[in-house]
């Protein structure tokens, strides 16, 4: 076996290491609309994940199967949510309008930590898949050295 035949693990490394950093951003961006809950003029922010196809160098069957399993985790986008805030009553509130309406932004908390959770399975998720391909690449190389 040649250092090209573990060149697949790698790939599985890239792909586990874009998803951590994925589950890590959705995680942060959740803390900061959870913090900003009762901040006038903040807009609660929103993930938006897509997965890239990962190319294949090599021919064969196992390249075609490859392009059609491997994705890499991406963060297509970070964008504000453009629905209406929430409008309270606080007269003597200093960012209060004339009616004595203060906008709040739309968090809601449930669905935040919802989001949260599942960001948290997912860098979980990830990290168990870094881990046994890093026992598999352990194992691969020990039986290198004994050939």
């Amino acid at each position: 076996m040649t250092i090209q035949g573990l060149k697949g693990a790698f790939d599985g490394t890239d792909i586990a290491a874009a998803g951590l950093s994925a589950a890590r951003l959705r995680v942060d961006i959740s803390a900061a609309n959870l913090a900003n809950k009762e901040s006038v003029g903040y807009r609660r922010k929103d993930v938006f994940q897509t997965a890239l196809q990962m190319p294949s160098t090599e021919g064969g069957f196992s390249s075609i199967l490859d392009r059609h399993t491997l994705a890499k985790p991406s963060i297509y986008a970070v964008l504000e949510d453009q629905a209406a805030p929430n409008m309270q009553y606080q007269p003597n509130h200093p960012e209060a309008n004339a009616e004595g309406y203060v906008a709040l932004p739309n968090v809601n908390v449930v669905e935040e930590m919802t989001n949260m959770m599942s960001a948290q399975r997912s860098y979980q998720a990830n990290l168990a898949s870094m881990e046994s391909i890093r026992g598999m690449s352990q194992a691969a190389r020990s039986l290198l050295v004994q050939v």
